[in-house]
């Protein structure tokens, strides 16, 4: 059951938590560098777990509540993590003066589309078993 299309959500959100901050840089500080994600361990740890998260999440696919809440909890984690990364680069950078925000930001925000569409999926598959139960 691992070829469903939220297993594909799930492994997708899972190569862009874990590929793409290495790809992009998140913010430019004051004197206009670059930040990365490797550069920040908090931001760093909290793109891995999220990353564990969905990955964890693809191999839970017989327990689908589990799943569904593993996915919850993941866009909760990419919600914070947005959090901090809009917190540090309005303090780092001062404020909204600098318009140097990095593409890196949008990577929890693809990474909650992702995960609200498997989560999606997840509550499809479950409604479709409890419909066949009541069946039998």
């Amino acid at each position: 059951m691992i070829q469903r299309i939220q297993s594909i959500y799930l492994a997708l959100a899972t190569i862009v938590s874990i590929g793409l901050p290495f790809a992009f840089s998140l913010y430019a500080d004051a004197e206009g560098n670059a930040v990365w994600a490797k550069e920040d361990p908090i931001v760093l740890g909290l793109f891995g777990l999220s990353a564990l998260l969905s990955f964890i999440s693809i191999f839970l696919y017989k327990k689908r509540q589990n799943q569904f809440v593993l996915g919850r909890l993941a866009i909760i984690l990419n919600f914070v993590l947005l959090g901090v990364l809009v917190y540090r680069s309005q303090i780092l950078s001062g404020g909204t003066a600098v318009l140097e925000k990095g593409i890196g930001m949008i990577i929890p925000l693809i990474s909650i589309v992702l995960l609200a569409l498997a989560n999606k999926a997840i509550k499809r598959d479950e409604d479709l078993v409890k419909s066949v139960d009541r069946l039998r």
